[in-house]
């Protein structure tokens, strides 16, 4: 390839400004920060709560003139959370948080290297009416797993990136990471979506 194909395949690579002159298409191949989502949302007066994703789907059916994906609701119904004191027979009510309450008991209970993860965050939310003594026996059983490599969420562009990139570059530093990230997030995102 000549330097003037390189050029002009690179002009017309150019991240176009976020505007609501836009298609729901281009706004989808290019990486966007949340915060210039909610910029555009905010100018074209669609909804801006939400994760990323449905903010991103919102913005692209409305700049097609689509009706809009619904908005999920804004709060969760207050429902009864535990409170102080806790033991290993206290039962996990339905809607339960992952809450300092239950913090404070289980760094207790398993010790000070005890976080939520996602194993955690799921036993609790999804096992109301067991004890607080079988999320305890939960968090022992899953620390093979807890312990592999998991693959970053979709939603976590950045830490994505990064992880792969010092993968890749096991001697790069933090600065040339971001700055690897800026000229990455600059280009269209690949068909596959990444």
């Amino acid at each position: 390839m000549n330097e003037n194909q390189n050029t002009s395949t690179t002009a017309a690579e150019i991240r176009p400004p976020l505007t609501p002159g836009l298609t729901g298409a281009e706004l989808l191949r290019w990486y966007w920060t949340l915060d210039e989502l909610t910029a555009l949302a905010r100018a074209m007066n669609v909804a801006r709560h939400g994760g990323k994703a449905a903010l991103t789907a919102r913005l692209a059916a409305a700049l097609d003139g689509l009706p809009l994906p619904a908005a999920p609701d804004r709060r969760r119904p207050a429902t009864a959370q535990l409170a102080e004191p806790v033991d290993g027979d206290t039962v996990i009510p339905a809607g339960q948080r992952c809450s300092q309450v239950l913090r404070r008991y289980f760094v207790e209970a398993i010790g000070p290297g005890f976080h939520f993860d996602a194993f955690m965050r799921d036993f609790i939310a999804q096992n109301p009416g067991r004890t607080l003594a079988d999320a305890v026996a939960h968090w022992h059983a899953t620390r093979p797993d807890a312990a592999r490599p998991r693959e970053i969420g979709e939603q976590f562009e950045y830490n994505r990136f990064t992880s792969a990139w010092h993968r890749q570059n096991p001697g790069g530093t933090r600065d040339q990471a971001r700055r690897a990230w800026l000229a990455h997030r600059a280009l269209p995102k690949s068909p596959e979506g990444g």
